[in-house]
């Protein structure tokens, strides 16, 4: 009896390495699953780079393998989008990343719903483990994000205790992650060739972190509104140099000398 109970202890229990990527190791190249995704994980990245959030000991991907070793089997798994604070080695390319041995674990994984099941729920602990197991158990990532991008629905789980623990968005619909010092919410309109709902970035003090063609508009409208205000004051300087021209007009008109009017200072005569 004490002989099955240990064999049913070793059969649930998890021994997690961190080894380097082996040579023959094929990571699988998914085709992915909705064009829309890499619109959507890329539209994350544009505005942290424009805003200049993104330093070069970063990691943040899009469909990319992170990888561990559970029980001495293999596995990578390629979340939609993914933030690592920090790296040991600054690579100008990178097949996969194994957290602890090559950096820090990622500090948030994003998955994308797409119209078929990708999986993001599963919490199968067998070989190969579900994305949502792996996440949680395996690299223990501290916020697992999962966005449904046609209904717009922002599910941002957070790690407490060793499980995912759902979490409510602020007043303003938007969710605090501290370890990049932002909001991340939902915003609806179109961007390239997709209209929809999209995943934003707001600073601390609740300003959007605009995309590159914002940006531009935002500085077009900024020139604009000089061009105006640079045009109002040239057409209030000739306003007041055709009333000058009147009123000189009119002084010559009653003999007047407009270069030789009284002044305060002309001391006036006692009768």
């Amino acid at each position: 009896m004490a002989t099955q109970v240990s064999e049913a202890k070793s059969s649930t229990e998890l021994v997690i390495s961190w080894e380097p990527l082996p040579d023959d190791f094929q990571l699988e190249d998914d085709p992915v699953e909705n064009t829309g995704q890499p619109i959507l994980a890329g539209a994350l990245r544009e505005s942290l780079e424009i805003s200049g959030f993104i330093q070069p000991q970063m990691l943040i991907a899009s469909n990319f393998g992170l990888c561990a070793t559970l029980n001495g089997q293999f596995i990578a798994k390629a979340p939609d989008w993914v933030y690592v604070p920090c790296v040991n080695q600054i690579l100008a390319e990178r097949k996969s990343y194994t957290p602890n041995l090559e950096g820090d674990i990622p500090a948030v994984v994003m998955e994308f719903l797409s119209d078929t099941e990708g999986g993001e729920y599963s919490v199968k602990r067998t070989y190969p483990p579900g994305k949502w197991f792996f996440y949680e158990h395996i690299l223990q990532v501290p916020i697992y994000i999962i966005f449904e991008p046609n209904g717009g629905l922002l599910e941002f789980y957070q790690l407490e205790n060793r499980r995912y623990e759902l979490k409510q968005p602020d007043e303003n619909g938007r969710h605090w992650i501290a370890s990049m010092g932002l909001f991340l919410g939902t915003w609806q309109g179109t961007k390239e060739t997709r209209t929809g709902y999209w995943l934003r970035w707001w600073d601390e003090a609740g300003n959007l972190l605009l995309w590159a063609v914002e940006q531009i508009e935002q500085e077009r409208q900024r020139a604009e509104q000089e061009r105006q205000r640079a045009e109002q004051e040239r057409q209030r300087a000739e306003q007041e140099r055709q009333q000058k021209e009147r009123l000189i007009a009119y002084l010559q008109s009653q003999g007047i000398d407009p270069n030789n009017l009284p002044t305060d200072e002309t001391p006036t005569k006692l009768q």
